[in-house]
């Protein structure tokens, strides 16, 4: 009887030390809350829910503490394991222009097509990128390092992750969570930074309707901008490739299954594995450093940058337009790429000094603008460093 209580005794201590209350440190509890966080601001604020749920809750998965020497391959970074398969995706980056041919597939050039000048703003905003990217190369980042953390000021987390897993992987977990974080406060950060810039005879303007846009032009435009970008930027051409593939799947009118595939079924599981891989990348032991605390604040100054420089490139524009082809600044934020809702943050901060004033179709120009602009500033990046 003695030696079955010592044999179930022995067993029972074993047992122990491979839960995760054994093995558990303050940095998995800090990881864990971080994670609740991000499911609490997605369900009760409903900021940005289809990226935060599933990234608040690979949190969870990635911080489940268990003893790493005891071969049970169930983590992220064990070689084999389930998750490290799928983070795969992640890791070779081709999760990302999957995505890309998602969003292609459900974009409507139109707003762009009907008035080109709006491309500018979408070119303006992505000096967020670049002033980063010279911020953290005088914090001490190297070249590759500053790169892919300047691209989070796109507001664009498919391009952060495509980049920053060419660029600098070790980075990579921290840069995701990062881009994927400002995207979904968008509605938190830009409409400060858009009343301290404008004035209240800006915020009037009232923009001329957008014309009407054949059906020739928008099947020609994926085509055209195809060519014209990846002959300038070959490196952007996963993104842009697919980014417009997608919208000619879309624009075609003949190829409706494939492009209700890419804009539904196929972004949504995309979109589902990149989420949970990306936060689940975010064990504690590898994700609170130093350098992550930094990367979060390089891209909240490289978001406030890009939101800035895209409202102060439509004022000085209209310096240079007639009264009645005048921009209102308040679409400059959406040169950033979080689509739709940088564009929607125009409308509805219009529609608060003006109830008759609708932003909206006009800040999508820039906004799709924005998309193209920093897949191309990736391509320039990508181009030069390696």
């Amino acid at each position: 009887m003695g030696d079955f209580i010592s044999f179930l005794s022995q067993n029972l201590a074993d047992f122990w030390t491979y839960t995760g209350f054994y093995n558990a440190t303050p940095g998995h509890i800090i990881m864990i809350l971080v994670g609740l966080i991000f499911i609490y601001l997605a369900i009760a604020k409903e900021f940005e829910p289809m990226l935060l749920i599933p990234i608040g809750f690979g949190i969870l998965i990635g911080n489940i503490p268990f003893n790493m020497d005891a071969g049970l391959q169930v983590g992220i970074y064990e070689e084999n394991s389930v998750l490290n398969i799928l983070y795969g995706g992640v890791k070779s980056g081709w999760y990302p222009p999957l995505i890309f041919l998602g969003i292609g597939a459900m974009t409507d050039f139109s707003a762009l097509i009907s008035n080109p000048k709006l491309l500018l703003i979408g070119a303006a905003a992505q000096f967020g990128i670049f002033g980063a990217y010279m911020i953290a190369l005088a914090m001490g980042f190297d070249p590759m390092q500053a790169a892919a953390i300047g691209i989070i000021g796109g507001a664009d987390g498919p391009t952060a992750i495509f980049l920053s897993s060419k660029l600098a992987p070790n980075l990579m977990g921290a840069i995701a969570v990062s881009a994927y974080s400002y995207m979904a406060l968008v509605p938190v950060i830009q409409p400060p930074i858009m009343r301290l810039l404008t004035n209240k005879k800006e915020r009037l303007i009232k923009m001329k309707a957008p014309r009407a846009v054949s059906h020739t032009e928008k099947v020609i435009f994926p085509i055209v901008g195809l060519l014209l970008t990846c002959f300038l930027v070959p490196s952007g051409l996963p993104l842009l490739g697919m980014l417009f593939f997608g919208n000619l799947l879309k624009e075609s009118g003949v190829t409706r299954r494939l492009a209700e595939t890419a804009r539904g079924p196929l972004i949504d599981t995309i979109t589902i594995l990149l989420g949970v891989t990306v936060g689940a990348s975010t064990q504690a032991s590898e994700f609170l450093t130093l350098d992550s605390v930094k990367i979060f604040a390089l891209g909240a100054l490289s978001f406030v940058i890009a939101t800035a420089s895209g409202i102060i490139f439509v004022k000085i524009f209209n310096l240079f337009l007639k009264k009645d082809n005048k921009i209102n600044p308040l679409i400059g934020n959406s040169g950033v790429s979080a689509v739709p809702d940088s564009a929607r943050i125009s409308q509805s901060v219009g529609l608060e000094y003006d109830p008759t004033n609708y932003l909206l179709m006009h800040a999508m120009g820039p906004n799709v603008a924005g998309v193209i602009g920093s897949a191309v500033a990736a391509g320039i990046l990508l181009g030069f460093l390696i």
